[in-house]
Protein backbone atom coordinates (compact mmCIF):
# COMPACT_ATOMS: atom_id res chain seq x y z
CA UNK A 1 0.00 0.00 0.00
CA UNK A 2 2.64 2.55 0.94
CA UNK A 3 5.01 1.50 -2.57
CA UNK A 4 1.48 2.39 -4.20
CA UNK A 5 0.73 5.87 -2.59
CA UNK A 6 4.15 7.21 -3.66
CA UNK A 7 4.38 5.63 -7.15
CA UNK A 8 0.54 7.26 -7.32
CA UNK A 9 2.05 10.95 -6.33
CA UNK A 10 5.37 10.65 -7.93
CA UNK A 11 2.66 9.99 -11.46
CA UNK A 12 0.53 13.42 -10.13
CA UNK A 13 3.45 15.35 -8.42
CA UNK A 14 3.02 18.89 -10.47
CA UNK A 15 4.72 19.72 -13.09
CA UNK A 16 7.04 22.93 -13.02
CA UNK A 17 5.15 25.93 -14.95
CA UNK A 18 6.57 27.12 -17.97
CA UNK A 19 6.96 30.46 -18.98
CA UNK A 20 4.32 32.33 -20.94
CA UNK A 21 5.13 32.32 -24.90
CA UNK A 22 5.35 35.35 -26.42
CA UNK A 23 3.04 35.70 -29.26
CA UNK A 24 3.49 39.78 -30.39
CA UNK A 25 4.14 38.40 -33.57
CA UNK A 26 1.83 35.91 -34.81
CA UNK A 27 -0.80 35.68 -36.92
CA UNK A 28 -4.75 35.43 -36.17
CA UNK A 29 -4.40 31.83 -37.35
CA UNK A 30 -1.29 30.99 -35.61
CA UNK A 31 -3.19 32.50 -32.21
CA UNK A 32 -6.17 30.43 -33.25
CA UNK A 33 -3.59 27.40 -33.10
CA UNK A 34 -2.15 28.40 -30.22
CA UNK A 35 -5.59 28.93 -28.02
CA UNK A 36 -6.31 25.56 -29.26
CA UNK A 37 -3.52 24.13 -27.79
CA UNK A 38 -3.75 25.67 -24.43
CA UNK A 39 -7.65 24.28 -24.70
CA UNK A 40 -6.32 20.69 -25.00
CA UNK A 41 -3.73 21.27 -22.40
CA UNK A 42 -6.23 22.81 -19.99
CA UNK A 43 -8.46 19.93 -21.18
CA UNK A 44 -6.04 17.55 -20.28
CA UNK A 45 -4.87 18.70 -16.42
CA UNK A 46 -8.56 19.11 -15.94
CA UNK A 47 -8.91 14.72 -16.49
CA UNK A 48 -5.66 14.29 -14.68
CA UNK A 49 -6.76 16.05 -12.00
CA UNK A 50 -10.02 14.15 -12.16
CA UNK A 51 -7.96 11.06 -12.38
CA UNK A 52 -6.18 12.33 -9.28
CA UNK A 53 -9.41 13.16 -7.28
CA UNK A 54 -10.51 9.39 -8.14
CA UNK A 55 -7.40 7.92 -7.05
CA UNK A 56 -7.29 10.20 -4.00
CA UNK A 57 -10.92 8.91 -3.45
CA UNK A 58 -10.29 4.86 -3.93
CA UNK A 59 -7.28 5.50 -1.54
CA UNK A 60 -9.21 7.32 1.45
CA UNK A 61 -11.71 4.79 0.91
CA UNK A 62 -9.40 1.57 1.14
CA UNK A 63 -8.00 3.38 4.20
CA UNK A 64 -11.23 3.37 6.06
CA UNK A 65 -12.07 0.16 4.78
CA UNK A 66 -8.53 -1.45 6.39
CA UNK A 67 -9.03 0.66 9.87
CA UNK A 68 -12.40 -0.61 10.09
CA UNK A 69 -10.99 -4.48 9.31
CA UNK A 70 -8.23 -4.16 11.75
CA UNK A 71 -9.83 -1.89 14.71
CA UNK A 72 -13.53 -1.98 14.55
CA UNK A 73 -16.74 -4.52 14.72
CA UNK A 74 -17.29 -7.41 12.51
CA UNK A 75 -20.61 -7.28 12.15
CA UNK A 76 -22.71 -6.64 8.45
CA UNK A 77 -25.53 -4.51 9.41
CA UNK A 78 -25.52 -1.17 7.83
CA UNK A 79 -26.57 1.84 9.51
CA UNK A 80 -29.66 2.51 6.68
CA UNK A 81 -31.23 -1.01 6.38
CA UNK A 82 -34.06 -0.76 8.56
CA UNK A 83 -35.02 2.06 6.41
CA UNK A 84 -34.80 0.89 3.36
CA UNK A 85 -36.40 -2.85 3.89
CA UNK A 86 -39.76 -3.17 5.16
CA UNK A 87 -39.57 -6.79 6.46
CA UNK A 88 -42.91 -6.66 8.00
CA UNK A 89 -44.57 -6.03 4.43
CA UNK A 90 -42.56 -9.24 3.83
CA UNK A 91 -43.94 -11.04 6.35
CA UNK A 92 -47.49 -10.04 5.68
CA UNK A 93 -46.93 -11.39 1.75
CA UNK A 94 -45.20 -14.44 3.42
CA UNK A 95 -48.77 -15.18 5.74
CA UNK A 96 -50.74 -14.93 2.42
CA UNK A 97 -49.03 -17.52 0.56
CA UNK A 98 -49.27 -19.78 4.02
CA UNK A 99 -52.97 -19.47 4.10
CA UNK A 100 -52.68 -20.72 0.29
CA UNK A 101 -51.06 -24.44 1.61
CA UNK A 102 -53.21 -26.86 0.34
CA UNK A 103 -55.93 -28.90 3.33
CA UNK A 104 -53.91 -31.51 2.81
CA UNK A 105 -50.49 -30.22 4.07
CA UNK A 106 -49.89 -31.31 7.69
CA UNK A 107 -49.00 -28.43 10.39
CA UNK A 108 -45.75 -29.28 10.73
CA UNK A 109 -45.09 -29.39 7.47
CA UNK A 110 -45.54 -25.60 7.90
CA UNK A 111 -44.82 -24.35 11.11
CA UNK A 112 -45.47 -20.31 11.69
CA UNK A 113 -41.69 -18.57 12.70
CA UNK A 114 -41.28 -17.96 16.26
CA UNK A 115 -38.54 -16.42 18.04
CA UNK A 116 -36.50 -18.78 20.39
CA UNK A 117 -37.38 -18.76 23.66
CA UNK A 118 -34.86 -18.65 26.33
CA UNK A 119 -34.04 -21.79 28.01
CA UNK A 120 -34.81 -21.48 32.37
CA UNK A 121 -33.44 -23.86 34.45
CA UNK A 122 -30.86 -26.51 33.42
CA UNK A 123 -31.08 -28.85 30.48
CA UNK A 124 -32.95 -32.01 31.45
CA UNK A 125 -29.66 -34.33 29.35
CA UNK A 126 -27.21 -33.40 32.28
CA UNK A 127 -26.49 -35.51 35.34
CA UNK A 128 -28.69 -35.41 38.19
CA UNK A 129 -28.05 -36.19 42.14
CA UNK A 130 -30.45 -35.07 44.85
CA UNK A 131 -29.33 -33.83 48.12
CA UNK A 132 -31.83 -33.73 50.76
CA UNK A 133 -31.77 -30.98 53.40
CA UNK A 134 -32.82 -32.50 56.72
CA UNK A 135 -34.11 -31.45 59.76
CA UNK A 136 -32.87 -33.35 63.07
CA UNK A 137 -34.75 -35.52 64.96
CA UNK A 138 -35.28 -33.01 67.78
CA UNK A 139 -36.44 -30.26 65.41
CA UNK A 140 -39.36 -32.68 63.88
CA UNK A 141 -40.31 -33.92 67.46
CA UNK A 142 -44.09 -33.55 67.66
CA UNK A 143 -44.73 -32.95 63.64
CA UNK A 144 -47.57 -34.66 61.85
CA UNK A 145 -45.79 -35.40 58.60
CA UNK A 146 -42.93 -34.11 56.48
CA UNK A 147 -42.09 -33.46 52.70
CA UNK A 148 -39.56 -32.44 50.61
CA UNK A 149 -39.85 -29.20 47.93
CA UNK A 150 -36.73 -28.15 46.04
CA UNK A 151 -35.53 -24.80 46.22
CA UNK A 152 -32.45 -24.40 44.54
CA UNK A 153 -30.63 -25.72 41.66
CA UNK A 154 -26.80 -25.63 40.92
CA UNK A 155 -24.16 -26.55 38.28
CA UNK A 156 -21.23 -28.68 39.63
CA UNK A 157 -18.29 -29.06 37.33
CA UNK A 158 -16.33 -32.45 37.98
CA UNK A 159 -12.64 -31.76 37.02
CA UNK A 160 -10.67 -34.24 34.66
CA UNK A 161 -8.38 -36.44 36.17
CA UNK A 162 -5.47 -38.61 34.56
CA UNK A 163 -5.79 -42.74 35.68
CA UNK A 164 -3.08 -45.36 35.00
CA UNK A 165 -4.45 -48.31 33.56
CA UNK A 166 -2.31 -51.09 33.73
CA UNK A 167 -2.80 -53.93 31.91
CA UNK A 168 -1.76 -57.34 33.90
CA UNK A 169 -2.58 -60.75 31.17
CA UNK A 170 -2.72 -63.92 32.68
CA UNK A 171 -0.72 -66.45 30.88
CA UNK A 172 -1.13 -70.42 31.00
CA UNK A 173 1.36 -72.88 30.81
CA UNK A 174 1.01 -76.52 29.45
CA UNK A 175 3.42 -79.34 29.96
CA UNK A 176 3.40 -81.60 27.27
CA UNK A 177 6.12 -84.17 25.93
CA UNK A 178 8.58 -83.05 28.42
CA UNK A 179 8.41 -78.94 27.06
CA UNK A 180 6.25 -76.38 28.13
CA UNK A 181 3.26 -74.04 26.06
CA UNK A 182 2.33 -70.73 27.55
CA UNK A 183 -1.08 -69.46 26.31
CA UNK A 184 -1.61 -65.82 26.90
CA UNK A 185 -4.95 -64.00 27.25
CA UNK A 186 -5.99 -62.09 24.33
CA UNK A 187 -4.63 -58.17 24.21
CA UNK A 188 -6.71 -54.97 23.22
CA UNK A 189 -5.74 -53.92 19.84
CA UNK A 190 -4.46 -50.19 20.09
CA UNK A 191 -5.08 -48.33 16.58
CA UNK A 192 -1.57 -47.57 16.71
CA UNK A 193 -0.11 -50.35 18.14
CA UNK A 194 2.67 -49.27 20.77
CA UNK A 195 0.87 -46.25 22.17
CA UNK A 196 1.12 -44.92 25.88
CA UNK A 197 -2.16 -43.36 25.25
CA UNK A 198 -5.59 -44.55 25.63
CA UNK A 199 -8.02 -43.96 22.54
CA UNK A 200 -10.32 -41.79 25.58
CA UNK A 201 -6.81 -39.59 25.40
CA UNK A 202 -6.37 -39.31 21.82
CA UNK A 203 -10.07 -38.38 21.44
CA UNK A 204 -9.82 -35.44 24.23
CA UNK A 205 -6.34 -34.03 22.20
CA UNK A 206 -7.91 -33.98 18.95
CA UNK A 207 -11.88 -32.68 20.38
CA UNK A 208 -9.54 -29.51 22.30
CA UNK A 209 -7.53 -28.69 19.14
CA UNK A 210 -9.63 -29.34 16.33
CA UNK A 211 -13.43 -28.32 18.12
CA UNK A 212 -11.91 -26.39 20.63
CA UNK A 213 -8.72 -24.34 19.07
CA UNK A 214 -6.53 -25.34 21.78
CA UNK A 215 -3.46 -25.28 20.19
CA UNK A 216 -0.74 -28.70 21.91
CA UNK A 217 1.39 -26.20 24.21
CA UNK A 218 -1.94 -25.15 26.15
CA UNK A 219 -2.61 -28.87 26.37
CA UNK A 220 0.57 -29.59 27.47
CA UNK A 221 0.57 -27.30 30.41
CA UNK A 222 -2.98 -28.58 31.34
CA UNK A 223 -2.17 -32.67 31.07
CA UNK A 224 0.93 -31.84 33.97
CA UNK A 225 -1.73 -29.64 36.22
CA UNK A 226 -3.66 -32.45 36.09
CA UNK A 227 -0.72 -34.92 37.42
CA UNK A 228 1.40 -36.01 34.32
CA UNK A 229 3.04 -34.46 31.61
CA UNK A 230 3.10 -35.36 27.99
CA UNK A 231 5.17 -33.36 25.14
CA UNK A 232 3.53 -31.87 22.21
CA UNK A 233 5.86 -33.35 20.22
CA UNK A 234 4.31 -36.67 21.70
CA UNK A 235 0.56 -35.68 20.95
CA UNK A 236 1.96 -34.19 17.32
CA UNK A 237 3.23 -37.47 16.41
CA UNK A 238 0.24 -39.41 17.73
CA UNK A 239 -2.31 -37.02 15.25
CA UNK A 240 0.02 -37.07 12.47
CA UNK A 241 0.11 -41.53 12.85
CA UNK A 242 -3.79 -41.33 13.28
CA UNK A 243 -4.00 -39.71 10.06
CA UNK A 244 -3.26 -43.38 8.23
CA UNK A 245 -5.52 -44.75 10.66
CA UNK A 246 -8.60 -42.99 9.59
CA UNK A 247 -8.09 -42.36 6.05
CA UNK A 248 -10.13 -45.53 4.99
CA UNK A 249 -12.88 -43.87 6.85
CA UNK A 250 -12.58 -40.91 5.17
CA UNK A 251 -12.49 -41.70 2.19
CA UNK A 252 -15.70 -43.43 2.48
CA UNK A 253 -17.16 -40.69 3.53
CA UNK A 254 -15.65 -38.60 0.36
CA UNK A 255 -17.73 -41.67 -1.77
CA UNK A 256 -21.43 -41.17 0.08
CA UNK A 257 -21.05 -37.62 -0.09
CA UNK A 258 -20.18 -37.41 -3.96
CA UNK A 259 -23.40 -39.67 -4.65
CA UNK A 260 -25.25 -36.48 -3.21
CA UNK A 261 -26.55 -33.99 -5.84
CA UNK A 262 -26.00 -31.10 -3.80
CA UNK A 263 -22.86 -29.89 -2.42
CA UNK A 264 -21.39 -26.50 -0.39
CA UNK A 265 -17.78 -26.14 -1.16
CA UNK A 266 -15.50 -23.20 0.63
CA UNK A 267 -11.64 -23.23 0.98
CA UNK A 268 -9.34 -21.20 2.75
CA UNK A 269 -5.92 -19.97 3.53
CA UNK A 270 -3.37 -21.68 5.81
CA UNK A 271 0.06 -21.70 6.28
CA UNK A 272 2.65 -24.65 5.81
CA UNK A 273 6.46 -23.90 7.41
CA UNK A 274 7.92 -26.91 5.35
CA UNK A 275 6.23 -27.49 2.13
CA UNK A 276 8.35 -28.42 -0.96
CA UNK A 277 8.13 -25.77 -3.68
CA UNK A 278 7.09 -23.38 -1.52
CA UNK A 279 8.48 -20.53 1.06
CA UNK A 280 6.71 -20.71 4.84
CA UNK A 281 5.06 -17.38 3.96
CA UNK A 282 3.35 -18.37 0.98
CA UNK A 283 -0.37 -19.21 0.80
CA UNK A 284 -1.68 -22.62 0.76
CA UNK A 285 -5.40 -23.93 1.11
CA UNK A 286 -7.87 -25.71 3.32
CA UNK A 287 -10.94 -27.33 1.14
CA UNK A 288 -13.93 -27.88 2.55
CA UNK A 289 -16.97 -29.66 0.91
CA UNK A 290 -20.39 -29.84 3.16
CA UNK A 291 -23.62 -32.21 2.21
CA UNK A 292 -24.57 -35.66 1.45
CA UNK A 293 -27.61 -37.51 0.70
CA UNK A 294 -30.57 -37.34 3.36
CA UNK A 295 -29.53 -38.00 6.57
CA UNK A 296 -26.41 -38.60 5.96
CA UNK A 297 -24.43 -35.48 6.24
CA UNK A 298 -20.69 -35.08 6.04
CA UNK A 299 -18.09 -32.30 6.37
CA UNK A 300 -14.58 -32.83 4.65
CA UNK A 301 -11.14 -31.12 4.52
CA UNK A 302 -8.42 -31.69 2.52
CA UNK A 303 -5.14 -29.62 2.46
CA UNK A 304 -3.69 -28.68 -0.82
CA UNK A 305 -1.00 -26.24 -1.52
CA UNK A 306 -2.63 -25.47 -4.58
CA UNK A 307 -5.78 -23.46 -5.17
CA UNK A 308 -5.45 -24.28 -8.80
CA UNK A 309 -8.51 -26.22 -10.29
CA UNK A 310 -7.33 -29.09 -10.55
CA UNK A 311 -8.13 -29.56 -6.63
CA UNK A 312 -11.60 -30.03 -6.72
CA UNK A 313 -11.43 -31.93 -10.20
CA UNK A 314 -10.26 -34.48 -7.74
CA UNK A 315 -12.23 -34.08 -4.77
CA UNK A 316 -15.16 -34.18 -6.88
CA UNK A 317 -14.00 -36.59 -9.38
CA UNK A 318 -17.65 -38.67 -9.03
CA UNK A 319 -19.86 -35.44 -8.23
CA UNK A 320 -22.23 -34.46 -10.76
CA UNK A 321 -24.89 -33.01 -8.72
CA UNK A 322 -25.46 -28.84 -7.94
CA UNK A 323 -22.18 -27.70 -6.50
CA UNK A 324 -22.55 -24.05 -4.73
CA UNK A 325 -19.29 -22.26 -4.02
CA UNK A 326 -18.59 -18.17 -4.22
CA UNK A 327 -17.25 -16.73 -7.39
CA UNK A 328 -13.67 -18.31 -7.53
CA UNK A 329 -13.15 -19.31 -11.05
CA UNK A 330 -11.15 -22.19 -9.85
CA UNK A 331 -14.33 -24.57 -10.11
CA UNK A 332 -14.73 -23.58 -13.53
CA UNK A 333 -13.16 -26.82 -14.64
CA UNK A 334 -15.05 -29.62 -12.55
CA UNK A 335 -18.09 -27.94 -13.50
CA UNK A 336 -17.69 -27.90 -16.84
CA UNK A 337 -16.12 -31.72 -16.83
CA UNK A 338 -18.24 -33.33 -15.10
CA UNK A 339 -21.46 -31.09 -15.88
CA UNK A 340 -21.92 -30.09 -12.44
CA UNK A 341 -24.74 -27.73 -12.02
CA UNK A 342 -23.15 -24.16 -10.25
CA UNK A 343 -24.88 -21.66 -8.33
CA UNK A 344 -23.44 -18.90 -6.37
CA UNK A 345 -23.47 -17.42 -2.97
CA UNK A 346 -25.18 -14.14 -2.29
CA UNK A 347 -23.24 -13.75 1.40
CA UNK A 348 -20.52 -13.15 -0.90
CA UNK A 349 -22.39 -10.33 -2.91
CA UNK A 350 -23.56 -8.49 0.36
CA UNK A 351 -20.63 -8.97 2.09
CA UNK A 352 -18.87 -6.46 -0.62
CA UNK A 353 -21.54 -4.25 -0.44
CA UNK A 354 -21.49 -3.87 3.66
CA UNK A 355 -17.33 -3.44 3.32
CA UNK A 356 -18.48 -0.50 0.80
CA UNK A 357 -20.61 0.96 3.14
CA UNK A 358 -17.93 0.66 5.85
CA UNK A 359 -15.33 2.31 3.75
CA UNK A 360 -17.38 5.65 2.98
CA UNK A 361 -17.22 8.63 3.77
CA UNK A 362 -18.96 9.40 7.41
CA UNK A 363 -21.17 12.24 7.64
CA UNK A 364 -20.44 15.28 8.97
CA UNK A 365 -22.50 16.22 12.14
CA UNK A 366 -25.30 18.00 11.18
CA UNK A 367 -25.59 16.62 8.10
CA UNK A 368 -28.62 15.26 6.61
CA UNK A 369 -28.00 11.09 6.17
CA UNK A 370 -27.71 10.62 2.69
CA UNK A 371 -28.35 6.76 1.16
CA UNK A 372 -25.89 5.67 -0.97
CA UNK A 373 -26.10 3.30 -3.93
CA UNK A 374 -23.96 0.88 -2.00
CA UNK A 375 -27.27 1.02 0.81
CA UNK A 376 -29.73 0.88 -1.53
CA UNK A 377 -28.44 -2.32 -3.26
CA UNK A 378 -28.26 -3.88 0.21
CA UNK A 379 -31.91 -3.39 1.03
CA UNK A 380 -32.72 -5.29 -1.77
CA UNK A 381 -30.47 -8.69 -1.02
CA UNK A 382 -31.76 -8.12 2.40
CA UNK A 383 -35.88 -8.50 1.58
CA UNK A 384 -34.01 -11.39 -0.30
CA UNK A 385 -32.86 -13.37 3.30
CA UNK A 386 -35.75 -12.10 5.32
CA UNK A 387 -37.65 -14.15 2.33
CA UNK A 388 -35.77 -17.35 3.43
CA UNK A 389 -36.01 -16.60 7.13
CA UNK A 390 -39.46 -16.61 6.86
CA UNK A 391 -40.31 -20.19 5.16
CA UNK A 392 -36.61 -21.84 6.35
CA UNK A 393 -39.27 -24.16 8.36
CA UNK A 394 -41.66 -24.88 5.34
CA UNK A 395 -41.28 -27.99 3.06
CA UNK A 396 -39.21 -28.02 -0.26
CA UNK A 397 -42.05 -27.46 -2.52
CA UNK A 398 -43.56 -24.58 -0.51
CA UNK A 399 -40.18 -23.00 0.01
CA UNK A 400 -40.01 -23.18 -4.07
CA UNK A 401 -43.47 -21.83 -4.73
CA UNK A 402 -42.93 -18.93 -2.34
CA UNK A 403 -39.54 -18.03 -3.80
CA UNK A 404 -40.74 -18.59 -7.72
CA UNK A 405 -43.71 -16.06 -6.13
CA UNK A 406 -41.86 -12.98 -3.95
CA UNK A 407 -38.08 -13.81 -4.39
CA UNK A 408 -37.91 -14.24 -8.32
CA UNK A 409 -39.62 -10.82 -9.03
CA UNK A 410 -37.08 -8.79 -6.07
CA UNK A 411 -33.80 -10.29 -8.12
CA UNK A 412 -35.46 -9.07 -10.91
CA UNK A 413 -35.87 -5.45 -9.71
CA UNK A 414 -32.37 -6.09 -8.34
CA UNK A 415 -30.76 -6.49 -11.65
CA UNK A 416 -32.37 -3.79 -13.45
CA UNK A 417 -31.76 -1.69 -10.81
CA UNK A 418 -27.74 -2.59 -11.01
CA UNK A 419 -27.70 -1.96 -14.22
CA UNK A 420 -28.88 0.65 -14.47
CA UNK A 421 -26.48 2.35 -11.71
CA UNK A 422 -23.47 0.87 -12.27
CA UNK A 423 -22.20 3.31 -14.96
CA UNK A 424 -22.90 6.00 -12.45
CA UNK A 425 -20.13 4.74 -9.54
CA UNK A 426 -16.39 5.60 -10.26
CA UNK A 427 -14.58 2.11 -11.24
CA UNK A 428 -12.43 0.87 -8.84
CA UNK A 429 -14.48 1.97 -6.06
CA UNK A 430 -15.49 -0.58 -3.64
CA UNK A 431 -19.39 -0.25 -4.65
CA UNK A 432 -18.61 -0.06 -8.09
CA UNK A 433 -16.94 -3.84 -7.65
CA UNK A 434 -19.45 -4.74 -5.23
CA UNK A 435 -21.80 -3.85 -8.31
CA UNK A 436 -19.91 -5.42 -10.80
CA UNK A 437 -19.01 -8.69 -8.97
CA UNK A 438 -22.55 -9.20 -8.45
CA UNK A 439 -23.82 -8.82 -12.06
CA UNK A 440 -20.57 -10.48 -13.39
CA UNK A 441 -22.12 -14.00 -11.07
CA UNK A 442 -25.59 -12.91 -11.61
CA UNK A 443 -26.45 -16.26 -13.12
CA UNK A 444 -25.09 -18.72 -10.58
CA UNK A 445 -26.54 -16.35 -7.66
CA UNK A 446 -30.01 -16.52 -8.90
CA UNK A 447 -29.82 -20.52 -9.28
CA UNK A 448 -30.84 -21.41 -5.71
CA UNK A 449 -34.32 -20.17 -6.87
CA UNK A 450 -34.48 -23.25 -9.17
CA UNK A 451 -34.94 -26.07 -6.42
CA UNK A 452 -36.76 -25.45 -2.94
CA UNK A 453 -33.88 -27.42 -0.84
CA UNK A 454 -31.13 -25.10 -1.78
CA UNK A 455 -29.79 -22.52 -0.01
CA UNK A 456 -29.41 -18.56 -0.51
CA UNK A 457 -25.56 -19.03 0.59
CA UNK A 458 -22.17 -20.80 0.80
CA UNK A 459 -23.31 -20.25 4.44
CA UNK A 460 -23.25 -24.16 5.50
CA UNK A 461 -19.84 -24.98 4.23
CA UNK A 462 -18.54 -21.11 5.74
CA UNK A 463 -19.91 -22.75 9.18
CA UNK A 464 -18.33 -25.61 8.88
CA UNK A 465 -14.60 -23.90 7.89
CA UNK A 466 -15.20 -20.98 10.64
CA UNK A 467 -14.02 -23.73 13.35
CA UNK A 468 -10.60 -24.46 11.40
CA UNK A 469 -10.28 -20.65 10.63
CA UNK A 470 -10.73 -19.45 14.39
CA UNK A 471 -8.38 -22.69 15.49
CA UNK A 472 -5.96 -21.03 13.07
CA UNK A 473 -5.58 -17.78 15.19
CA UNK A 474 -4.45 -19.84 17.75
CA UNK A 475 -1.86 -22.23 16.51
CA UNK A 476 -1.06 -20.18 13.82
CA UNK A 477 0.44 -22.54 11.39
CA UNK A 478 1.52 -26.43 10.55
CA UNK A 479 4.96 -27.10 10.67
CA UNK A 480 4.80 -29.62 7.85
CA UNK A 481 2.75 -30.88 4.94
CA UNK A 482 1.84 -34.29 6.78
CA UNK A 483 0.25 -32.27 9.45
CA UNK A 484 -1.46 -30.34 7.61
CA UNK A 485 -3.16 -33.34 6.18
CA UNK A 486 -3.43 -34.87 9.69
CA UNK A 487 -5.75 -31.57 10.78
CA UNK A 488 -7.69 -31.42 7.52
CA UNK A 489 -8.50 -35.26 8.70
CA UNK A 490 -9.05 -34.91 12.33
CA UNK A 491 -11.37 -31.36 11.31
CA UNK A 492 -13.31 -33.68 8.86
CA UNK A 493 -14.13 -35.80 12.19
CA UNK A 494 -15.18 -33.44 14.43
CA UNK A 495 -17.15 -31.77 11.47
CA UNK A 496 -19.09 -34.07 10.58
CA UNK A 497 -19.50 -35.59 13.95
CA UNK A 498 -21.69 -32.57 14.70
CA UNK A 499 -23.39 -32.44 11.92
CA UNK A 500 -25.32 -35.24 12.97
CA UNK A 501 -25.80 -34.67 16.20
CA UNK A 502 -22.87 -36.37 17.74
CA UNK A 503 -20.40 -35.12 20.44
CA UNK A 504 -17.17 -35.29 18.44
CA UNK A 505 -15.13 -36.48 21.51
CA UNK A 506 -17.38 -39.69 22.02
CA UNK A 507 -17.84 -40.12 18.17
CA UNK A 508 -13.86 -40.09 17.45
CA UNK A 509 -13.28 -42.43 20.45
CA UNK A 510 -16.10 -45.18 19.45
CA UNK A 511 -14.16 -44.80 15.73
CA UNK A 512 -10.69 -45.42 17.51
CA UNK A 513 -11.83 -47.85 19.85
CA UNK A 514 -13.01 -50.50 16.50
CA UNK A 515 -11.41 -49.09 13.48
CA UNK A 516 -8.36 -51.20 14.17
CA UNK A 517 -10.46 -54.29 13.39
CA UNK A 518 -12.64 -52.90 10.90
CA UNK A 519 -10.78 -55.32 7.80
CA UNK A 520 -14.35 -55.36 5.77
CA UNK A 521 -16.51 -52.98 4.57
CA UNK A 522 -19.18 -53.70 6.22
CA UNK A 523 -17.49 -53.38 9.58
CA UNK A 524 -15.80 -49.56 7.91
CA UNK A 525 -19.31 -48.80 7.14
CA UNK A 526 -20.70 -49.12 10.60
CA UNK A 527 -18.12 -46.35 11.86
CA UNK A 528 -20.16 -43.66 9.53
CA UNK A 529 -21.29 -41.73 11.86
CA UNK A 530 -24.67 -41.67 11.01
CA UNK A 531 -24.69 -45.59 11.71
CA UNK A 532 -23.00 -45.85 14.98
CA UNK A 533 -25.18 -46.76 17.88
CA UNK A 534 -24.32 -43.81 20.44
CA UNK A 535 -26.91 -41.12 22.16
CA UNK A 536 -27.46 -38.16 19.77
CA UNK A 537 -27.94 -34.63 21.35
CA UNK A 538 -31.64 -34.92 22.01
CA UNK A 539 -31.13 -38.17 24.61
CA UNK A 540 -31.69 -37.36 28.55
CA UNK A 541 -29.62 -38.96 30.38
CA UNK A 542 -30.26 -40.81 34.03
CA UNK A 543 -30.74 -38.97 36.83
CA UNK A 544 -28.54 -40.26 40.29
CA UNK A 545 -30.43 -40.50 43.45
Amino acid sequence: MRCFCYNLFMKLKPETPSKAPDISGLTAAELLSVVEGLQQELSAKKAAVQQRDQYIQILEELLRWKRIQQFGASSEKSTHQIHLFDEAELEAEIDDLRDQLPDDVAEEEAPPASRKRRQRGFSDTLLRERIELTLSDEEKVGASKTFFTKVKEELQFIPAQLKVLEYWQEKAVFEQDGEERILAAARPVHPLGKCTATTSLLAYIITSKYADGLPLYRLEHMLKRLGHEISRTSMAHWVIRLDDVFKPLIHLMREVQNSSDYLQADESRMYVLKEDGKTAQSDKWMWVTRGGPPGQPSVLFEYDPSRAGKVPVRLLDDFNGILQADGYSGYGKVCRDNNITRIGCWDHARRKFVEAIKGSKPQGKGKATKVSKADVALSHINKLYAIERQIKELSEGERYRIRQELSVPRLDALKIWLEANAGKVAKGTMTRKAMDYTLNQWPTLVGYCERGDLQISNVLAENAIRPFALGRKAWLFADTSRGARASATCYSLVETAKANSLEPSAYIQYVLDRIAEADTLEKLEALLPWNVNLERASKKVPQID
